[in-house]
């Protein structure tokens, strides 16, 4: 990198802008065809992509706890993984020029909204290095351009993924500056990025609660935030206590470094001396960290604090409420909720129906894993995040999420009085 931070996001920002005027209009079959070769190109860079991995994760060995660690390896498995989701994007509807709504006036003129590309993303995220093949590859099939700033402990990996993207972008014959990486980790380029308003139409925060309340606070620049997960499973007194425990115990202990794990039980009165015992009993790994009646019912259970009902731990420590009913549950949930995903299990449609029509959040389950929080369980192939706003996307941020769209309006000499 040459020059100030400015100059070298303006670089790429122009680049970018360059890109989307041929990649907005480029064909299904030229867009599919880049994602193919990607996918074959990460496959047949996995040594030297496991060689710059392993010098991110010595980077961060006994500096990091062990869910960070996690988050940031990559494996032969995950390698194939991120391969098999960009070919699972190809094969899914293109998002751009469809024909949302049509309707025509009184005095002829027919009016169609349709689809389009946002224009240049910047996507800034942490640790995780496949977040840069999904969003590369969403942004891609989506029709923008997109800058990936990924964080510093991930740099030699996030460079040679962005590499293989690139790959495809040439055999497609489609210009590769539509994904680009920042040459920098210096944070100073964070803040060029957020403040590029010339040149990024959007900025997407995928990490921790400070980078995106960084975000939040300091672009220029539109963003699309995606807080912490601070995740709820309440067992309501009507669960199947074999079904609930199996359940809870995915989703805390599958992969704790997630977004979507469970970080908070929420337990019914009524239910709580059948099913926290088993509880303890099944992950005896989990800390457990709960209220006065929580701590009577198992001794096992520690005292929590207050400032456990707020935490995302991404560890294997889960914090335990017990309340009174239903309604208690809701109050709790709203209370402490990060909005990004929390489940009821229950056998109780009724219940089940008032707990998810009352939680106001991106994602409301009933009686399944929060750890389907997760764009490519939903069907969409992969995803830049979960969005906790309710503005323009919510939830799992996929394909049609990175569209906007514009009126076509179709006359035959109309002129208005």
């Amino acid at each position: 990198m040459t020059g100030t931070f400015e100059d070298h996001i303006a670089e790429l920002g122009q680049q970018a802008r360059a890109a989307t005027r041929i990649l907005a209009t480029a064909t299904t079959d030229r867009k599919n065809m880049a994602l193919m070769a990607a996918a074959q190109a990460l496959r047949e860079s996995s040594d030297p992509l496991l060689e710059a991995n392993a010098q991110d994760v010595e980077g961060v060995r006994g500096v990091e706890n062990d869910a960070f660690v996690d988050r940031l390896t990559l494996t032969e498995t995950r390698i194939e993984g991120m391969a098999k989701a960009l070919e699972n994007i190809a094969t899914l509807p293109d998002p751009v020029g469809r024909i949302l709504a049509t309707f025509e006036r009184p005095n002829g003129l027919r009016i169609e909204r349709v689809s389009v590309p946002i224009g240049v993303i910047g996507m800034i995220y942490e640790s995780r290095p496949n977040v840069g093949a999904d969003a590369g590859a969403l942004c891609l099939k989506s029709g923008n351009a997109v800058i990936l700033r990924g964080g510093s402990e991930s740099r030699h990996s996030t460079r040679l993924i962005a590499a293989c993207l690139q790959a495809g972008l040439r055999a497609a014959d489609l210009p590769e500056h539509a994904i680009q990486t920042v040459a920098t980790v210096e944070r100073a380029a964070v803040s060029a990025l957020m403040q590029a308003v010339h040149y990024i139409d959007l900025i997407i925060p995928r990490g921790g609660v400070g980078l995106v309340r960084l975000v939040r606070d300091q672009a220029r620049v539109p963003t699309l935030l995606h807080l912490d997960g601070n995740c709820h499973t309440y067992v309501h007194s009507d669960a199947d206590i074999e079904k609930a425990v199996a359940i809870i115990r995915n989703a805390k202990l599958r992969r704790t470094g997630v977004c979507g794990a469970t970080e908070s039980l929420v337990v019914d009165a009524g239910i709580a001396t059948a099913v926290l015992p088993k509880l303890l009993d099944t992950m005896p790994d989990c800390e457990f960290r709960g209220d006065e009646a929580a701590q009577k019912i198992d001794e096992r259970v520690t005292n929590a604090s207050p400032d456990d009902w707020g935490t995302e731990y991404l560890d294997s420590i889960l914090s335990v409420k017990i309340v009174d009913g239903l309604d208690g549950a809701i109050a709790f949930v709203r209370m402490n909720s990060s909005n990004h995903t929390d489940a009821i299990l229950t056998e109780n449609a009724q219940a089940a129906r008032h707990f998810m029509q009352s939680i106001d959040s991106a994602i409301v389950m009933h009686n399944a894993s929060t750890q389907f929080a997760d764009g490519g369980e939903f069907g969409m192939g992969a995803e830049i995040g979960i969005a906790t706003g309710k503005m323009h996307a919510r939830g799992p941020v996929g394909l049609e999420q990175l569209t906007s769209f514009k009126y076509l309006v179709h006359g035959n000499g109309q002129i208005r009085p």
